[in-house]
C-alpha cells in the first residue's frame, strides 16, 4: 500500500493556505488527496472519509481550518493515524482563534499543530514527510537532500555592513 497524505480543509477559501503543503508534497513525489470537508457542515461525510482512508493508502492527515478550527480534532477522533493541524488566518482574530482551537486537544487525542498560515502549511508537509520517512527509505533520502540544500543556501549568505 502506498504512503500518501490526505490534505483536508474546512472550506474552499482555505486552499491558498494549504497550497504550499500540497506543492511540497508533490515535489517529493507524493500525490496527496486534497478535499474540502467540514467538521460542522459535513460531519458524517468527514467521519466516513477518515475511517476509510487507510484502505486508500493514507498514512498522515493534514487539516487546515479557521475560526473554531475543529477539523483536525474531528479527524483525530476518528483515526489512529497522525493528524497535523494548520490554523488558518482569520480576519477577526488573525488566526489566534484557529491556533488555540487546533492546539487545545483533550488528553489522548493529539493533533500536531503548526504555525498559522502558509508557513505552517509548509511545515505541515515537512512534518508529514518526516513521518513517512520513518518507513520509506526513498522519502528519507529526499528529506536528507532537502535539509542539505537548506544548509547550503544558508551557508551562501554573505552579509556586508
Amino acid at each position: 500500500m502506498k504512503n500518501t497524505v490526505s490534505v483536508l480543509m474546512g472550506s474552499k477559501s482555505d486552499l491558498e493556505t494549504v497550497r504550499p503543503a500540497v506543492e511540497l508534497l508533490k515535489e517529493f513525489g507524493i500525490e496527496p488527496e486534497v478535499k474540502v470537508l467540514s467538521a460542522h457542515r459535513t460531519p458524517k461525510e468527514l467521519a466516513a472519509y477518515v475511517e476509510s482512508a487507510p484502505e486508500r493508502g493514507v498514512s498522515v492527515f493534514i487539516a487546515a481550518a479557521g475560526g473554531s478550527a475543529a477539523l483536525a480534532g474531528a479527524i483525530a477522533g476518528h483515526t489512529l493515524l497522525p493528524v497535523i493541524g494548520i490554523p488558518v488566518e482569520t480576519s477577526s482574530l488573525r488566526g489566534v482563534d484557529s491556533l488555540l482551537s487546533t492546539v487545545q486537544m483533550p488528553s489522548g487525542i493529539p493533533v500536531a499543530c503548526m504555525a498559522v498560515g502558509a508557513g505552517g502549511a509548509k511545515n505541515a508537509a515537512v512534518f508529514a514527510l518526516e513521518i513517512l520517512a520513518l518507513s520509506d527509505a526513498g522519502i528519507r533520502a529526499k528529506m536528507e537532500t532537502f535539509r542539505a540544500k537548506m544548509r547550503e543556501e544558508i551557508g551562501k549568505i554573505q552579509i556586508s555592513l
